[in-house]
């Protein structure tokens, strides 16, 4: 059985065409959508994906009415090889599994895609050794100076209630708790003083300064 698929972008467009030239091209059954093209999960194209079975084609007017990255394309035609069906561009003549020279040039296609990847992987670990070796600091800058980090554990250290220091730094009071147990040296009891997570700190900046203000405005009073 010929499966065909017809994608438009809006609701202003017709699928009218793409369905003409599908049926004549032999489309028994025409899953049609209004989606972008950038969207990988797309209902109709996975229920059209779902049904197609082994010996089925499956049939579109363009590769870019089915996908829009090289990698998306490959995903979806990987899927319908697993069915066991055939894949037939209209427009494309090269991008016909169902002949020996379409699967050649989508195989080598593949091939493109797979070293283009590589070459992306390659050269982001090249990038970071040497952002490494001129003393980079990779991951998220700190937001904290270690005056700031010292206070913290110092309220902690003097028996300053967890959940009382979450609400003063506007800090969620689980990620509190953590911090406090994983800088334990034994975690099963011991009460060090926690040190705030990354994710807090920017908070605690402005907390801290706004709590300073307040002090200050209160002993001038």
């Amino acid at each position: 059985m010929i499966f065909g698929y017809a994608r438009v972008s809006t609701d202003d467009q017709s699928v009218d065409a793409q369905v003409k030239a599908l049926r004549a091209a032999g489309a028994e059954k025409v899953f049609k959508e209004t989606a972008s093209g950038a969207k990988t999960d797309r209902a109709r194209l996975r229920k059209a994906l779902k049904e197609i079975d082994e010996g089925d084609v499956f049939m579109v007017t363009r590769l870019d009415r089915l996908a829009r990255s090289t990698r998306d394309l490959l995903n979806i035609l990987a899927q319908i090889a697993d069915k066991g069906a055939g894949f037939r561009s209209l427009g494309d003549t090269w991008a016909d599994t169902t002949t020996a020279h379409g699967r050649l040039m989508l195989t080598v296609l593949g091939g493109l895609a797979e070293f283009e990847r590589e070459l992306i992987r390659a050269r982001t670990s090249e990038g970071r050794a040497r952002a490494v070796a001129r003393g980079v600091k990779l991951g998220r800058k700190p937001k904290l100076t270690p005056h700031q980090k010292r206070e913290a554990i110092r309220r902690r250290s003097v028996g300053e209630p967890t959940r009382e220091i979450a609400r003063m730094f506007t800090a969620p009071y689980r990620g509190l708790r953590h911090e406090h147990r994983a800088s334990s040296p034994d975690r099963r009891g011991t009460q060090d003083a926690p040190l705030l997570s990354a994710g807090h700190r920017a908070a605690l900046i402005r907390r801290c300064a706004f709590d300073e203000n307040r002090r200050i405005g209160v002993r001038g009073a």
